[in-house]
Order: structure tokens, then sequence, then C-alpha cells
């Protein structure tokens, strides 16, 4: 690291072209979980300033149990290994 004059400091950073086929692959097969996540986010974030109705409680299960399905399938497909043979 070099401190170049009036409190800028600059450091070195490694050239990255961004990220590699295999972690866009990961990315890919984990959206539904981060989008179900999200959705359960939405759902609860509201409660933070007012009590729950009915309707927000059924909102809140419905987006549990989406995400505990998309977790479930991604755990079974990483599993059942990679597809097309390659071992």
């Amino acid at each position: 690291m070099q401190n170049l004059g009036t409190n800028v400091l600059y450091l070195a950073i490694p050239d990255v072209d961004g990220p590699s086929d295999a972690e866009l692959d990961a990315i890919e097969a984990e959206s539904p979980v981060i989008l179900a996540d999200v959705a359960l986010l939405d759902a609860m974030l509201p409660l933070l300033v007012r009590a729950p109705s009915e309707l927000d409680i059924r909102r809140i299960r419905r987006a549990n149990a989406r995400a505990l399905t998309a977790r479930r399938d991604l755990a079974n497909r990483r599993a059942a290994g990679p597809v097309g043979g390659a071992a």
C-alpha cells in the first residue's frame, strides 16, 4: 500500500474479469432460494412497525413454505450430483 499525498490510499487491486462460468452457474442454481428468501423478507418487514394481521400471518406462512421448498429442491439437486455424466 502506498500513501500518495492527502489522505488518499491506493491499494493493489487484482485484475478481475468478473465471475467465472462456474460461479455464474452456482448463482443461477441458487436464484430460486434467493428469490424465495426475498419474498419471505418482504412479508416480514412490515411487521417491524405494526402488529401482524391474519393476512400477514398467512402471507408469511406461504412465503416460508416457498423458501423451504426452494432450499429442499436445491439440496436435492446438489445431492443428485452433476448432470450430463460428468464425474
